[in-house]
This record gives C-alpha cells, sequence and structure tokens, in this order.
C-alpha cells in the first residue's frame, strides 16, 4: 500500500515542483530602464513609480529595475542598447528616434507645437500613431508613451533678446542635434556643442554667452547664477518618448503589452503634470531673484526658421509638419 501510495504521489509532488519552479521563474523576470536624468526628476521618479506598478499588476512576473542618471550610458548607448539586448526599456528623446526614422524627428522642428496642451492632442492623434508606427516598423521598438519635458527658452548673459535677429552673433551652447541648432542658426547665432555637465563653467567664463533649456533645467543647474537674461522664446516644445525594446516587446502577450502601455501612459501623465506645475511657478520665481524674464515676438521667430530652415534638410516631410500642425 505505501508503494502504492509513493507512485501515485510521485507525479503529483513533481507536478507541483515544476509548477512551483515556473512561477519562480516568472517572479524572477528582471529587465532594466535606463535613462539620463537625475533621481530628483520626475523622468525617474515616475520611471520608479511605473516600475513598482507593472510589477504589481502582473502579479510580480516582471522586476524591473530603474538605472538613472546614465549609469548605462548616455542617451546615445541606451538607445543602441535597445539593439544590443543591454537595456529594456529607456526614456529618451525623439531626436534619436529620428537616426533610424528621420520623420519623427519632425517633432523638434522649432515651433511646431503651439503649447504643452498642443504636444499632448498630439499624442493622441492619427499622425502620432504613423510617426511612432513608421519607427516601430524601422527598429521593432515599440514607444509606448510620450512625457512632456518642457519648454526650450533662451537665457544669456547680457543681451536682451525680443526679435530674431537680436540673436545675430551670439555664442549660444546647444545640443549637437540638428533640430536644436535650427532656431538658433537661422538667427544667425554662433552654435556651440559643450557638454551638457560642463555648461555651467562654459557660461562662468565666458566660452559661451548663452543657453537654452526648459526653465526647469535652468533652475535645476542654476544657470540662474550666470545669466542676467530669460528670453521666453519657447522654440520647442520638448518631449521624451518611453521606448520598449524589440526583444522585450515581441516576447510580452497582449495582456501585458496592455499592462505595461496603460501604466507607462499613467506614468507620463503623472511626470507630465509635475513639470507643467514647477514651470508654472518659475516664471515669477526667477523674476523674484533678479532676473530679466522677457517674451519675445515667436511669429518673427517661426517666420525666420520656416524660410531659413527646409524640411528636407532633416529628412522630415511638410506634410508630417502639416498633420501635426493641425491638431487640435
Amino acid at each position: 500500500m505505501k508503494t502504492t501510495l509513493k507512485a501515485l504521489m510521485a507525479p503529483l509532488l513533481t507536478g507541483a515542483m515544476l509548477l512551483a519552479g515556473t512561477t519562480l521563474a516568472h517572479a524572477q523576470t528582471t529587465l532594466k530602464w535606463g535613462h539620463v536624468y537625475e533621481t530628483s526628476e520626475p523622468f525617474h521618479t515616475e520611471s520608479v513609480w511605473a516600475a513598482e506598478e507593472i510589477g504589481k499588476r502582473t502579479d510580480g512576473r516582471y522586476k524591473i529595475e530603474v538605472f538613472p542618471a546614465s549609469q548605462l550610458g548616455k542617451e546615445a548607448d541606451l538607445n543602441q542598447g535597445l539593439k544590443l539586448g543591454t537595456v529594456d526599456i529607456i526614456i529618451s528623446g525623439s531626436s534619436f528616434q529620428a537616426r533610424e526614422f528621420p520623420r519623427i524627428g519632425v517633432t523638434y522642428y522649432p515651433y511646431i507645437f503651439r503649447s504643452p496642451d498642443h504636444l499632448l492632442a498630439y499624442t493622441k492623434s492619427d499622425i502620432y500613431k504613423t510617426l511612432t508606427g513608421g519607427y516601430e516598423e524601422a527598429t521593432g521598438n515599440h514607444i509606448a508613451a510620450t512625457t512632456y519635458y518642457g519648454t526650450r527658452h533662451t537665457t544669456t548673459s547680457d543681451r536682451v533678446i525680443a526679435k530674431c535677429a537680436d540673436m545675430a552673433g551670439l555664442k549660444i551652447r546647444v545640443p549637437d542635434v540638428p533640430a536644436y541648432l535650427a532656431m538658433p542658426r537661422a538667427c544667425g547665432a554662433n552654435t556651440t556643442p559643450i557638454a551638457f555637465a560642463e555648461v555651467y563653467l562654459a557660461l562662468q567664463n565666458g566660452t559661451v554667452e548663452a543657453q537654452e533649456n526648459p526653465l526647469t533645467t535652468i533652475d535645476a543647474k542654476k544657470f540662474y547664477e550666470v545669466q542676467k537674461n530669460i528670453a521666453l522664446t519657447g522654440h520647442i516644445v520638448d518631449h521624451l518618448n518611453t521606448v520598449v525594446s524589440k526583444t522585450l516587446w515581441t516576447s510580452l502577450s497582449d495582456a501585458d503589452k496592455q499592462v505595461f502601455t496603460e501604466v507607462m501612459m499613467e506614468a507620463a501623465e503623472r511626470a507630465t503634470k509635475i513639470v507643467e506645475e514647477r514651470e508654472g511657478k518659475l516664471v515669477e520665481d526667477f523674476r523674484g531673484r533678479g532676473l530679466n524674464v522677457t517674451e519675445v515676438d515667436k511669429a518673427d521667430f517661426e517666420k525666420t526658421v520656416l524660410e531659413k530652415v527646409p524640411f528636407a534638410e532633416f529628412g522630415y516631410e511638410q506634410a508630417d509638419w502639416e498633420a501635426i500642425r493641425a491638431v487640435q
């Protein structure tokens, strides 16, 4: 009887062990989420929230580790890492996705977005599906969500800027990305691609006399200490994409794809709200610190850029620009 009982129990025990092993394996699936932002920024805090939330909503089958502040490499490295398998999820600007699918870079063309609300409306539009779909077709990577990063403005040490021509000859630090260079060069400025970590010192010692960034970055990096003027040029309504690697995306079930998408979109909305709230307070904060914060003739800037920066120069298509401008 004992032998019979053992014989009967053996398959059950084996099955239970296999089931436990499978469950454990699922629970131990570890993914890497990388970005270049500091731990205090919403792009990190909300990524951490999303990582934990995905774990909860998938019953612990995915453990996502978030690596901030370029721990897994600079932004170009992270985008390359999606191919190499060194990272599974990244936060990155469309200018980097444009290296694989140039058309999506049109979202950085100066003055294409009227406001953050226009950007958010774009993320729910058909042209957004077209451009993100084109990137996915080209790479296999999936853009799951888009976050508002901030509206880029120009700071200067002495020069007051009111119209495009006021930037003629201005020594300005701009990221070495075509879309970022477009407005300053169209206005006649002399652009210099200094590493982001070195911008404060470059402004302080006069290597450059100006730079451009969102108000939140101007505040976080203390550029206001070495600049007297902030011109609200608002030339790029900047944004970041949450990108899932082809390897990970194709491995997910439809149910898990839905979870990842819903959570990443919620995280993007949370981060966007934080950025907007911070920006809303900073204009008066800067004025209170003694800075000269001025409005500019945006129509003049936009007209000059359109005249001097052809879409084809960057691989953009005017039809995409028109479709985005038409979004309400």
